[in-house]
């Protein structure tokens, strides 16, 4: 019972350190002709966005809404991806192997 305590300890001391370490990344999208960026922290929240001169004209609107929907999507993705990594890795250092994770 206190060897399972211990290790609860340790998970919960490790899981401390992932978050402040998510909580420093930054994960960065970029559209494919490079004029939008997003950028979302490692806890999976928008935190910029960049918008080229190409986007700014009035007739460019729904190409420009439509971008940045694209590479908010792919910013978040990489963000959760990286946060999966993260508790994986310190799972696997845990000796844990719980099935879903």
């Amino acid at each position: 019972m206190l060897d399972k305590m211990k290790q609860l300890y340790q998970l919960q001391k490790q899981a401390k350190q992932v978050q402040r370490e998510l909580k420093e990344l930054e994960i960065e999208a970029k559209s494919a002709d490079g004029q939008i960026t997003v950028v979302f922290s490692g806890e999976q929240k928008l935190t910029d966005i960049s918008i080229g001169e190409k986007y700014l004209a009035p007739e460019q609107k729904k190409e420009l809404e439509q971008t940045i929907l694209k590479v908010a999507q792919e910013a978040s993705n990489k963000a959760q991806q990286l946060a999966a990594e993260k508790s994986k890795s310190m799972m696997k250092e845990m000796g844990l192997n719980l099935p879903g994770l």
